[in-house]
């Protein structure tokens, strides 16, 4: 038995189990972080090749293959399949667990499959459904592309088991890095052949990063005991359990798609390149969302679960928990609104994508920045429900939260005929009506938490963000040769006001130039924050001490006069 686990530890860091809540939320925040930035240079790289117009069709065609890989296929998978698989391996029971996993696996091939035929002989009639504002040319090509993408989206409900397979193991490192290959197929397909076939190139692409997905996976799902046989029939009790449990969950995720049609729906008639505008801002958005909400929420669940029944203790992880995403959030949001434009022409700024372009992404990046921390901790309230074994209610509450999206994104749209970043507020005021909603249920059921414990902290959060922004606010107004000093900007102007700003201004027509400016005046609004939290006496400012401690004690730094070894566990509440 030693010399197995010997053997095991000599595998290296891909197949090193993650024993720890620290050291698999450290795994999937800094792979998140490089898979959201490979996604912005793979965007940018298709704003250089093609044009808003160009990639909203590409876009678009995305929309049903992924509606029914979501719903049917990833709905279960995110919400249940590893539960169940892991209680198999953990009771001992290696054979049923495989049977499962190969009896689902091959259903969910056979009902995809399905479904995709179904899509590919009936395109024509859902893309006309659900792009009225597209021309017959531009709508014929969309259908050829989703055609294609439908492979893709077979290759991800291989990948996603063997990703399920690999967490049930508690390796993380390997799922999180096959995101990346996704990325980079589509940007070889951008480079290498959009020569010859235009958007098809990036479809081909995309198709090739979903292989890259899968197999990058299967070495080690095999090195680890995987074993699929194609099988229909076996451990009903299982399937029965599983459906039980995923079922709130795939009507979730069904109404989630439906949102993300309405929306592509509204965007088509507002103007050709809207939908790649809100798709841009979205992936900037996304950044701070799933770097700090995402990665605290799955670290904080496997505490929370352990301590559903300890009222006290799970009050207070969540408290620290809340708190510590509003922390980190609140003021990314605040960046990504005054530095908007900056950020756009960075990531997304070529000859094909115009200044009129750079401008509607920029507007959209704002609204969508508004919800950014409430996107984030709709993350950690959901898992918290989870926590209490309560699947029902988060999911009823966030159906209501994105028909009232959907039903604002109308009004703003078509009826009050506003620009397409109507819909990007419509999404965040949905999301902030949601954590409404969760944290009030939350609140009466267990936590009993007092306005002074729960908001008074996120008001000085938000207090310090925004006078560090109104500080990056003038500096980037005045600093910026192309733009308004900050007196001009008031309508005022004093003698000799040019001659004090010229020496200072950065001609920003340079990308270089426009990267130091933003940089510079980034970390200028960063301290301001953090002297202020400091100064406010905001708890949340020593997270990072906190976090440089459970480093060491993880041992991804080196230790410093510990005496016995120490490692975190679900029961030390990090």
């Amino acid at each position: 038995m030693n010399l197995k686990l010997n053997r095991s530890d000599r595998r290296g860091v891909l197949t090193r189990p993650q024993k720890t809540i620290f050291s698999a939320a450290s795994i999937i925040m800094v792979m998140v972080a490089v898979s959201r930035l490979l996604g912005l240079i793979r965007n940018r790289i298709l704003a250089g090749f093609f044009s808003a117009d160009q990639l909203a069709v590409y876009f678009a065609a995305f929309r049903l293959p992924e509606v029914v890989f979501e719903i049917l296929v990833y709905g279960a998978l995110s919400s249940a399949f590893i539960p169940v698989l892991a209680e198999y391996f953990a009771k001992g029971k290696k054979k049923s667990a495989q049977r499962l996993l190969s009896v689902v696996l091959s259903w969910s091939i056979i009902v995809f499959g399905f479904f995709g035929v179904v899509l590919m002989l009936g395109a024509d009639w859902f893309y006309g459904l659900l792009l009225p504002g597209f021309s017959p040319e531009r709508l014929q090509q969309t259908i050829g592309l989703a055609r294609v993408l439908i492979f893709a989206q077979m290759f991800f409900v291989i990948s996603y088991f063997l990703t399920a397979f690999l967490e049930t193991k508690k390796r993380f490192l390997v799922p999180a890095i096959a995101p990346l290959f996704y990325n980079l197929g589509i940007i070889l397909g951008a480079v290498f052949l959009t020569r010859h076939w235009g958007l098809y190139g990036l479809t081909g692409g995309a198709v090739l990063g979903a292989f890259g997905h899968l197999i990058i996976q299967l070495p080690f799902c095999y090195q680890l005991g995987w074993k699929f046989r194609l099988r229909f029939n076996g451990e009903r009790k299982g399937l029965l359990r599983l459906g039980r449990l995923a079922w709130p969950r795939m009507v979730e995720l069904g109404f989630l798609q439906l949102a993300k049609s309405v929306e592509l729906f509204l965007a088509s008639l507002v103007s050709g390149g809207a939908y790649t505008f809100l798709s841009f801002a979205q992936s900037l958005q996304q950044v701070p969302v799933s770097l700090f909400g995402v990665s605290i929420a799955k670290a904080s669940l496997p505490t929370l679960s352990y301590q559903a029944r300890r009222p006290v203790q799970y009050r207070k992880t969540f408290l620290s928990s809340f708190h510590q995403v509003v922390f980190l959030t609140v003021p990314a949001a605040v960046f990504l609104i005054i530095l908007r434009l900056p950020l756009v022409r960075l990531f997304f700024g070529s000859q094909r994508f115009d200044w009129g372009s750079t401008l509607q992404t920029s507007y959209a990046l704002s609204a969508y920045a508004l919800g950014v921390p409430f996107f984030a901790i709709t993350y950690l309230l959901n898992r918290s429900f989870y926590a209490l074994q309560d699947t029902r209610t988060p999911v009823k509450i966030s159906v209501l939260a994105m028909v009232f999206s959907m039903i604002a994104g109308f009004v703003l749209v078509r009826g009050l005929n506003l620009p397409v970043w109507a819909l990007a507020l419509a999404a965040s005021c949905g999301s902030a009506f949601q954590v409404s909603v969760l944290v009030s249920v939350l609140n009466r059921r267990c936590l009993r938490l007092t306005f002074r414990e729960l908001v008074w902290p996120v008001i000085k959060m938000t207090a310090a963000a925004c006078l560090a922004g109104l500080v990056m606010f003038f500096l980037i107004k005045g600093l910026d040769a192309y733009s308004l000093t900050p007196l001009l900007s008031l309508g005022l102007s004093f003698p000799g006001e040019e001659a004090i700003w010229q020496p200072l201004a950065v001609d920003t027509r340079y990308g270089f130039n426009l990267l130091i400016l933003s940089g510079l005046i980034s970390v200028l609004g960063g301290g301001i924050y953090f002297g202020l939290s400091w100064w406010w006496r905001i708890e949340e400012l020593f997270i990072f001490s906190r976090i440089f401690k459970s480093l060491e004690k993880a041992g991804f730094l080196p230790r410093r006069g510990l005496k016995k070894k120490e490692s975190l566990t679900v029961e030390d509440g990090v």
